[in-house]
């Protein structure tokens, strides 16, 4: 195919050139409506990009094809038999994957390091999870993917398991064997749906992971905004065999998606295409010799320590890490990756995240020298400044035996019926009616249907007074923990 093509981009400029003028929606009319003062900040161009995707981008019958054209070209460019455009980004993404595979009260096994969009997913449908345990470092109280072998466990215990769900590369880099686990679901006739909303960039340079379709993955959701060169919301999902019917997976999409589709997410998903085709293998030969210089030099550095292979890496662990998360150990530092992420902050360095004893620094194929000297710069007045920074009392972070809580309801029962809010010291032993999830990474600690832990709720509770945020409880300061209703 044709990758100078690009039909979202080349349509909306014909649209300028043909000189429209709108009668319909969007009502700012080209910016022509919106106050000064947002355009002085948005740029006249957002608004100009702004129109239907439906008569607008294309006529009102859809007749040129444009969406469908850009979504052919990215499936040909990546080796997908199909590939969606989604504008709600990989959170709706994923919940039309899972319900393409499994409906209400069946089985779908899911590793539980999973992301709170997937447990929406399980509340919508009313899907049956089973939980695969991820691989635990108890050194570094760090999760890694669950394993092929623990996947095959759940089938052998689950025989009538729709298929499975898998999340790689996690937000700390991490990697499953992708290759093991399709190989396990085939074997018992079933999909395997990868969350892969960290990975867009996989299929373009052979020194990164193996990305899901080469894996032998069915379906694959990723977000573009995070690692490629989409706006935020801008999400693909891949399908190639025939365990997932591409016209149910498209009924999915079309039931959880917006009719508004935004044409600037579409319009930078098509580009991002083609700059990729183009040109993705020489910008990820820079981006991954800049990161190895980035990585030696972070580890000279006094009381940090940059995770690799060596650490994540091995039996019991991931088979592979992507070399452009930058996994910083501060806890020589004597602060937690809470402090160091809003210290790092002051100093205008916007990191992805910090948890109780790491920060993250992604780099993407838009880095280059200048913004990493900028970051060591900061690293190195970080490592200077540590001693001044606050101390919070430890988190405490248990071992799998504690963070693993027993799902004894359906989420969406859960989620939906009677609830009663708690103070968190009278939770344990509970039904949880609500996520509790630490973000970033977005890794619910708890969810709808799980019994509360007195070691789930102290760590979530210390994790919190350290500086954890955790956004979708209803009590976000978890003085108190929504629960199920008793009697």
């Amino acid at each position: 195919m044709d990758h100078e093509q690009v039909p979202v981009l080349d349509a909306l400029a014909a649209y300028h050139a043909e000189r429209q003028l709108p009668f319909a929606p969007p009502g700012h009319k080209q910016g022509r409506g919106a106050d000064p003062r947002v355009r002085a900040t948005l740029g006249d161009a957002v608004f100009r990009g702004d129109l239907l995707a439906m008569n607008g981008l294309d006529d009102r019958t859809s007749s040129r094809r444009v969406l469908q054209r850009a979504q052919e070209l990215m499936a040909d460019a990546v080796g997908a038999e199909h590939t969606f455009f989604s504008t709600c980004g990989s959170s709706l993404s994923v919940k039309a994957a899972m319900l393409s595979v499994a409906g209400p009260h069946e089985e779908l096994l899911i590793g539980r390091d999973a992301h709170k969009s997937v447990v929406s997913g399980l509340v919508l449908a009313g899907i049956r999870p089973v939980w695969v345990d991820p691989q635990w470092d108890p050194d570094l109280h760090l999760a890694h993917p669950p394993s092929a072998e623990t996947y095959a466990e759940a089938f052998a215990r689950h025989p009538d398991a729709r298929g499975a769900l898998v999340t790689t590369p996690t937000p700390y880099g991490t990697c499953s064997d992708l290759a093991a686990i399709a190989e396990v679901c085939h074997r018992h006739g079933v999909p395997l749906v990868v969350d892969e909303a960290w990975g867009a960039h996989l299929p373009f340079h052979p020194d990164l992971p193996t990305w899901a379709m080469d894996a032998g993955a069915d379906v694959c959701v990723t977000s573009v905004h995070k690692m490629g060169s989409g706006l935020e919301q801008g999400s693909v999902f891949h399908l190639q065999g025939d365990l997932v019917d591409p016209a149910a997976l498209r009924s999915r999409e079309d039931l959880l998606g917006t009719t508004s589709s935004s044409v600037l997410i579409y319009a930078a998903l098509d580009g991002w295409r083609r700059q990729m085709v183009q040109h993705g293998r020489a910008l990820y030969d820079d981006a991954l010799a800049l990161a190895a210089s980035v990585r030696a030099r972070t580890e000279e550095i006094d009381g940090l320590h940059v995770h690799g292979r060596e650490d994540f890496c091995g039996p019991g662990r991931a088979v592979d890490l992507d070399p452009l998360q930058l996994v910083i150990d501060v806890s020589g530092l004597g602060v937690s990756g809470y402090r160091a992420v809003d210290a790092l902050r002051t100093q205008g360095l916007s990191l992805h995240f910090g948890d109780h004893r790491r920060i993250n620094a992604q780099l993407t194929h838009a880095d280059d020298a200048a913004s990493a000297d900028a970051l060591l710069a900061g690293l190195h007045r970080l490592a200077a400044e540590a001693r001044g920074l606050p101390r919070d009392s430890p988190v405490e972070v248990p071992g799998p035996d504690g963070l693993r809580t027993e799902q004894v309801a359906l989420p969406r029962d859960a989620f939906f019926g009677p609830v009663s809010d708690v103070p968190w010291q009278e939770a344990e032993g509970r039904v949880a009616a609500e996520m509790l999830t630490p973000y970033p990474p977005g890794i619910p600690a708890a969810l709808p249907g799980e019994r509360l832990t007195r070691e789930v709720l102290r760590y979530l509770r210390t994790g919190v007074e350290a500086g954890m945020v955790v956004p979708d409880a209803a009590d976000p300061g978890l003085d108190t923990v929504r629960v199920v209703a008793e009697g």
